[in-house]
């Protein structure tokens, strides 16, 4: 490959990776339940445990999620992106049309069916994305998997600000935001998102450092000007209009990376060009006679093939750390206790997440708008945080990254009893511990997947991870909390029902405080379990180091 040829390489996988983000930016329209969901209730003169069953039909369009990682396999990343973007727009319109009152509220089981199709939308749009970026930067996987999740955790405050700002919060036209933006952004994607030949060169690892640095920054300059928003408010319509224009610049601004990329190609033609002039002179001074060559060939050849045999006669099933078949992870003890551990901390945030404008009302918030942005946005920060800090210290100390899920669910237990005693300000500090632990679960769990059980077949099982989400809807926020508000609540004229006070949730938030502390048992068991391996991945990377060091000497 020329040189030029491996920058242009190089500047498309970057161009697809920004349109990976702005992927991102869009499929966590899935958190954006609380922002409609009163609409919905009133409309349909639901009960909570009704409404709640209705977010959990949302949440099991993520079950089918095994239907696109079966595909990624199979299907052109363009197709898998297609069919999310097509599922979006079915789903999310058909919502839509109900709370805009186009049409006669729907049958119950009709929306649980359109909910389900908006839920499973995000799941390829996710596996399109994160199989095709962590193949693209399998020696970055913690910050591809930060960078990437982070933006799903803005996407809610993304998607509430913009309406808040535009719509005054309208519901009906926030479902038309939730069902044209994602289609349109995936039809860009579908240009520019695939799989793109790998560099192993430590120049090629360092510049890929320098960029991720750069998409690092502009992810928290997004983060903090959606908070300063939140904080401040709208105050007219044209202060509004400037918000919503500078937010667009700023999710537009990663292209510049690519931008640079390319012109950085196009530069070193002359000099390819140069090279190849000098080509023949240096054949002549460095090639090894054609008998020595031909020695050399057949040794490497005989040791390749040795090593086979060895590899053939002795390696009856793969161990952690190599890869690994779907029934061959199912097989072993590791899997298990991630997935139970993944379950207690994404069904504990889901729980919160799909009830936050009920729980807002209950401890006497009317506008629930700041704490769904605070989850979404302090989400962010834990996705973004977690990943580029695993990275440091797995390459620096050999860090378990499981470890880093145990520190979360331990503050997840806490934020949860602080939302339990229902203190003044309790919410506001909990809607910020309850996103960045969701958050750092999130982005930590998928390089983990990779690095136990390897990258071939990494789409499907990263969907099998993400059946947690809706078995943790389901448990949590299904029964769990479904049942027990609706044991606390007042019914109300045309059927349905509500609640005011501590009472309401507190029993909800100490059993789930418990179950981020078994959450916190089973991490702990994983990073001893597997303390070898990410052992092993720091040692894999210390001579070629060493070796680029002596090199430059």
């Amino acid at each position: 490959m020329g040189i030029r040829e491996s920058h242009t390489f190089s500047a498309w996988k970057w161009l697809g990776f920004v349109s990976a983000v702005w992927v991102q930016t869009i499929s966590g329209n899935n958190y954006t339940f609380s922002n409609y969901s009163d609409a919905i209730k009133t409309l349909m003169n639901l009960t909570q445990l009704q409404l709640n069953n209705l977010s959990v039909a949302k949440d099991v369009g993520k079950a089918f999620g095994l239907l696109a990682g079966l595909a990624s396999d199979r299907l052109p990343t363009p197709v898998i992106l297609l069919i999310g973007a097509i599922e979006g727009l079915i789903g999310y319109g058909a919502q839509w049309l109900v709370v805009s009152q186009k049409i006669q509220p729907l049958p119950y089981w009709q929306m649980c069916i359109f909910m389900c199709l908006g839920g499973n939308s995000t799941t390829w749009m996710n596996t399109a994305v994160l199989v095709t970026c962590i193949r693209n930067f399998r020696r970055n996987r913690g910050p591809v998997s930060g960078i990437l999740k982070g933006y799903v955790g803005l996407s809610t405050a993304i998607f509430t600000d913009l309406c808040s700002a535009l719509f005054s919060d309208d519901p009906a036209r926030f479902l038309v935001m939730l069902a044209v933006i994602p289609f349109a952004v995936c039809l860009v994607a579908v240009l520019f998102l695939r799989e793109i030949p790998q560099s192993t060169s430590v120049a090629a690892e360092k510049e890929e450092a320098r960029y991720f640095a750069i998409f690092n920054i502009v992810a928290v300059v997004v983060a903090v000007y959606l908070l300063t928003y939140d904080l401040i408010g709208s105050t007219n319509q044209v202060f509004s209009l400037v918000f919503a224009v500078i937010l667009l610049i700023l999710l537009a601004s990663p292209l510049a990376v690519p931008i640079y990329a390319f012109v950085k190609s196009w530069r070193l033609v002359g000099f390819e060009a140069d090279m190849e002039r000098q080509q023949p002179l240096l054949k002549e001074e460095t090639t090894s006679p054609p008998s020595e060559t031909k020695e050399i060939i057949t040794e490497v050849a005989a040791a390749a093939s040795a090593d086979d045999a060895t590899v053939l006669v002795e390696k009856t099933k793969p161990v952690i750390g190599e890869e690994h078949t779907i029934m061959e992870a199912m097989q072993t003890w590791d899997f298990w206790v991630s997935f139970i551990s993944f379950l207690c901390g994404v069904g504990t945030g889901m729980a919160v997440i799909n009830n936050m404008a009920q729980i807002g009302l209950a401890l006497g918030h009317a506008d629930v708008s700041i704490f769904i942005s605070l989850t979404s946005i302090w989400g962010f920060f834990g996705r973004i945080i977690s990943g580029s800090v695993s990275e440091y210290f797995l390459k620096k100390a050999g860090t378990p990254r499981p470890l880093w899920n145990a520190a979360s669910q331990i503050l997840m237990a806490v934020g949860l009893l602080l939302m339990a005693l229902a203190l003044p300000g309790c919410l506001y500090i909990g809607s910020i511990v309850v996103g960045m632990c969701y958050g750092v679960r999130l982005a930590v769990t998928v390089p983990v997947a990779s690095e136990l059980f390897g990258l071939k077949y990494y789409g499907l099982l990263y969907n099998i991870l993400i059946l947690n989400l809706p078995i943790g809807s389901f448990l949590f926020s299904g029964l769990l909390a479904g049942y027990l508000y609706d044991a606390q609540a007042t019914p109300t004229p045309g059927g349905g029902n509500t609640c005011v006070g501590a009472h309401c949730y507190g029993l909800v938030f100490i059993v789930m405080a418990m179950a981020s502390l078994i959450g916190f048992g089973l991490d702990v068991l994983l990073a001893i379990r597997t303390k070898n391996i990410y052992t092993k991945i720091f040692n894999s990377r210390k001579p070629k180091k060493s070796l680029a060091a002596s090199n430059g000497q």
